[in-house]
């Protein structure tokens, strides 16, 4: 009998990626292209949405290549994406109006300032869940119609078309101009302000509230579903799965039952708890969002507490600072200390997220004495992760009525053995990684997997979860207490330093 392979597309913030999986879920192949980061003014990020499908175009193939298999041997595609990322293209020609405005892009705080003062803006985190933010795709999109002359109008003609990146692929892999599917996931479009987290439809009230025509949105569909077969790249590949890159983490990390806790750390951090079938609105500055939704089941909820600054704290004192010279140096640097020696930092470096969301906080350095070191610098840059996270699983089980009892852990960061016992200290919990460290990907693979009986059931995907390395907490009660305290201080003091420009009389 031919083995048969699930191929999941990792559609990254910085590379995209193709990785087929076994059974088992061993990691087959891969292949993986970077794009570009395109940064034309100060706050704005965007990405060229044809060089991100022209990659796809070709690391699919390579992937069956390197495996020696050929298309007949997938048993379904599933995608995983950057969430948030807003692209709007020709429905006629396929080409984007204009460069994607990715998820890190600020340009729209004007106009979330502008929102956040109208009629109704209280009740947009009842029906989506979600804060008004510059995170999230309205915003953007918003941001667009009013800059892009004469966009709106084709907008309501439904000329051209709105999606995030696994719109953009399923478009473009199901055919494109000639008859390409314009779909999205309950996941991503939990993530764009739009859609009513009770109903799972784009909600007409927060489109009107927004000024967003419905002719240009994608159909919303289950995590799991059938999303057409590719007509492009690889033709004949059911595409049964698309879930947003976190959301693809949890269910790769199987955090199916209730309390379930994973975080991803990478650039950010990104912490999602399993919340069941409830849909808890959170009173704690967290996000409610879809964890997944399997066919026609009921959608799984849950809480998410994202963190702007992790591993690029990291990456800053290399760069900027000079503090070490490659990143795993951080962790042998913080090691020649036993402490902080009173030292703190929060890398508040553009306001903070979860769950604060202070777009006026300003990252610190405080504590700083003659007795301060390189190391206690190095060892407060990995507590500075630690305490952010320890704010949001604060959160989450306040809000929830749930206890975290393990921390699942996946992403880069995860390497540095130091950061992980000190995740574990300030948690209390023990912190797990597994064995497969690839979780968005998986997650993916296990989503269209699962739609199509590749795997039988979520208990058969638990079965492949094995253990790598565990991190049990051993700080002393009292000194936790004190250190949570001291840092709590410190996020104080980053509030209120962005102010707003003053200008001259009669400018």
């Amino acid at each position: 009998m031919t083995q048969r392979f699930v191929l999941a597309i990792d559609q990254g913030t910085t590379s995209t990626r193709c990785i087929l999986f076994d059974q088992r879920a061993r990691l087959v192949a891969v292949a993986q292209r970077e794009h570009q980061q395109h940064y034309p003014r100060p706050g704005w990020v965007e990405q060229d949405a044809m060089e991100i499908w022209r990659n796809v175009d070709r690391i699919v193939p390579q992937a069956l290549r390197d495996a020696g298999i050929t298309a007949d041997q997938i048993a379904a595609l599933g995608i995983a994406n950057q969430r948030e990322t807003t692209v709007v293209w020709d429905r006629r020609t396929g080409a984007p109006i204009r460069r994607a405005i990715v998820w890190q892009d600020t340009r729209s705080e004007d106009l979330v300032r502008e929102f956040e003062e109208r009629p109704g803006a209280q009740h947009i985190r009842e029906l989506s869940g979600l804060p008004l933010a510059t995170y999230f795709a309205a915003p953007r999109l918003r941001w667009l119609l009013d800059n892009i002359a004469g966009l709106r109008d084709r907008a309501e003609r439904g000329e051209v078309l709105f999606g995030t990146m696994e719109t953009w692929l399923i478009w473009n892999l199901t055919g494109g101009v000639d008859g390409g599917l314009h779909l999205t996931d309950v996941t991503n479009a939990s993530r764009t302000l739009l859609m009513n987290l009770a109903t799972l439809e784009w909600d007409a009230e927060l489109l009107s509230f927004f000024g967003i025509p419905a002719a240009m949105l994608p159909r919303i569909q289950p995590s799991t579903a059938s999303y057409g077969t590719t007509r492009r790249v690889v033709p004949g590949i059911p595409i049964a799965a698309a879930l947003g890159d976190q959301h693809a983490a949890l269910f790769g990390q199987t955090c199916f039952a209730r309390g379930e806790t994973k975080c991803t750390y990478g650039t950010g951090g990104f912490l999602m708890m399993n919340t069941g079938r409830e849909l808890v609105q959170s009173s704690h500055g967290l996000l409610t969002t879809i964890g997944y939704q399997i066919g026609d089941e009921k959608p799984v909820y849950a809480l998410e507490g994202p963190i702007a600054v992790t591993g690029s704290l990291v990456q800053w004192v290399r760069d900027n600072i000079g503090l070490v010279a490659s990143a795993p140096e951080i962790e042998t640097l913080a090691r020649t200390v036993q402490d902080n020696g009173g030292c703190y930092i929060v890398p508040a470096f553009s306001g903070l997220y979860a769950p604060h969301w202070r777009s006026d906080a300003r990252g610190l350095i405080v504590g700083l004495t003659s007795y301060i070191t390189k190391g206690h610098l190095a060892r407060a840059v990995l507590e500075a992760t630690a305490w952010q996270t320890r704010e949001v699983v604060d959160a989450m089980n306040a809000d929830s009525g749930l206890q975290a009892r393990a921390l699942r852990v996946d992403g880069g960061m995860t390497s540095d053995n130091l950061l992980m016992q000190i995740v574990a200290d300030v948690l209390d919990v023990p912190v797990m990684r597994p064995f497969n460290a690839e979780t968005v990907s998986l997650g993916a693979a296990y989503a269209a997997g699962l739609a199509v009986g590749y795997w039988p059931d979520l208990e058969g995907l638990r079965n492949n979860w094995r253990l790598a390395a565990q991190w049990r907490p051993q700080m002393d009660p009292v000194h936790r207490a004190d250190e949570y305290e001291n840092w709590q201080r410190a996020v104080q003091l980053t509030f209120g330093w962005k102010r707003s420009k003053r200008h001259p009389a009669g400018a």
